[in-house]
């Protein structure tokens, strides 16, 4: 084992990883806009807006995110329209299309997550709030999102973590993130072995430190069950 190749390289290292944590960081706050207008397209009793919903989740749950990638990445690329459009700067930047790809495939689940937490709202919750004079606004913003997010929250902080290790997959539009860089490292000193052992760990350490983070947050989030 060359230990040294791994010490010899730990600030690329570090750098693809502050890479990552932007990709995901900003794929994370698109999606959850995007999730929210989706969840509530899905839940709406509107026929049209009932099958966006549905259909927007079923594409983007049902697909892999490599696909998605591609698709964005090389396939948009292949329209004459595209390549002249105002867009083009943004689609022809691996950066952003893996961004783009990650905030959809993020708001997918992140969709179907808020629309389980949403429907979960007791009833008596929202018929309280009607009582009390308060419009469907209103009663959303200070009723059933809280509650939602609150239930909401375990599922989705699963799904946070999910993104963290599938962002690995930028590498393949030639990204620099933690796993472009290991790649580009390997193929440099052919050191497969320590590099990739070296990036386990990290993706690892992440996954422990936001675990326990996630936990933190979901205990204050239900302290008053605690109490209980």
């Amino acid at each position: 084992m060359r230990w040294e190749v791994i010490f010899d390289n730990w600030e690329r290292l570090a750098g693809g990883l502050g890479t990552t944590f932007q990709l995901v960081a900003l794929a994370l706050i698109i999606g959850a806009a995007l999730a929210l207008v989706v969840a509530m397209a899905r839940i709406s009793q509107n026929p049209l807006l009932g099958w966006f919903g549905r259909g927007y989740i079923f594409f983007f749950r049902g697909t892999p995110l490599l696909v998605q990638l591609f698709l964005i990445y090389y396939g948009l690329s292949q329209f004459p329209a595209i390549r002249s459009s105002f867009l083009w700067p943004i689609l022809r930047e691996p950066y952003w299309c893996a961004i783009i790809a990650f905030a959809l495939n993020t708001s997918g689940y992140t969709a179907e997550i808020l629309r389980g937490a949403i429907q979960a709202v007791p009833r008596g919750q929202i018929e309280a709030a009607q009582a009390l004079g308060m419009s469907r606004a209103l009663t959303f913003r200070r009723i059933i999102l809280p509650i939602a997010i609150r239930y909401g929250f375990p599922a989705y902080s699963n799904e946070v973590i999910l993104m963290i290790k599938a962002s690995a997959l930028a590498s393949t539009i030639t990204i620099l993130d933690l796993m472009g860089v290991t790649r580009t490292l390997i193929s440099r000193t052919f050191a497969v072995t320590e590099l990739f052992l070296a990036a386990g760990v990290i993706y690892l350490v992440i996954t422990l430190l936001l675990t326990r983070v996630f936990a933190r947050v979901e205990a204050r989030l239900n302290r008053h069950m605690a109490r209980r």
